[in-house]
């Protein structure tokens, strides 16, 4: 997160446990905290608000509830800290499925919020680095795969070798200031059209 001052969303039913995170988040300098209680339109008032963390704390989630969480957490792409008082392995399991980077059982505390907030945090950004550099690499090959298909039709139907075929999308990516995965999809949907 480039923000040196998150905006912290604190998501509970409970006005006591909301203010003891509250107070646990400003004596740890993070001033920029809003607490909310879960509802029925809780993604539209959570992408409204826009924050860059999100605690929630729940005292005993019902499944329906849970569920309701983890699927914000999974359309959010945001750090987020839950807090619960009762767990089992299943609801462990899921939290982490739908992407909660701290699930912490039993532990709200005012004096551990801070730490768990910042694991949250680097959890967070370490698993977006790995799902952005994942995504590319899945990119850069899907865009190889086009390139070698189309090279395979200009070589089948238009009798070029593969040096040839190559250079004449390379070319045409320049000519055309495209990047070269373009020109091959072109490539490749002309043949299809054809057929």
């Amino acid at each position: 997160m480039a923000n040196p001052e998150p905006n912290i969303l604190v998501i509970d039913g409970n006005p006591d446990r909301a203010a003891v995170v509250e107070r646990g988040l400003v004596e740890s300098g993070w001033v920029r905290v809003s607490t909310i209680g879960p509802s029925v339109n809780l993604l539209a008032r959570i992408q409204a608000l826009a924050p860059d963390v999100i605690i929630i704390d729940l005292e005993n989630p019902d499944r329906d509830t849970l569920e309701q969480m983890f699927q914000v957490s999974r359309v959010v792409q945001r750090p987020i800290a839950m807090f619960v008082d009762q767990s089992d392995s299943q609801m462990i399991h899921a939290a982490i499925e739908a992407g909660v980077s701290a699930y912490v059982v039993d532990g709200l505390r005012q004096d551990r919020i801070k730490p768990i907030v910042e694991t949250a945090i680097t959890r967070f950004n370490a698993f977006d680095r790995l799902r952005r550099e994942r995504d590319e690499a899945q990119s850069k090959l899907q865009d190889r795969k086009q390139v070698e298909k189309a090279k395979g039709l200009l070589m089948k139907h238009r009798g070029l070798s593969e040096e040839d075929a190559y250079n004449l999308m390379r070319r045409t990516a320049m000519k055309q200031n495209r990047k070269l995965s373009d020109i091959a999809q072109s490539v490749i949907t002309a043949f299809e059209m054809e057929l």
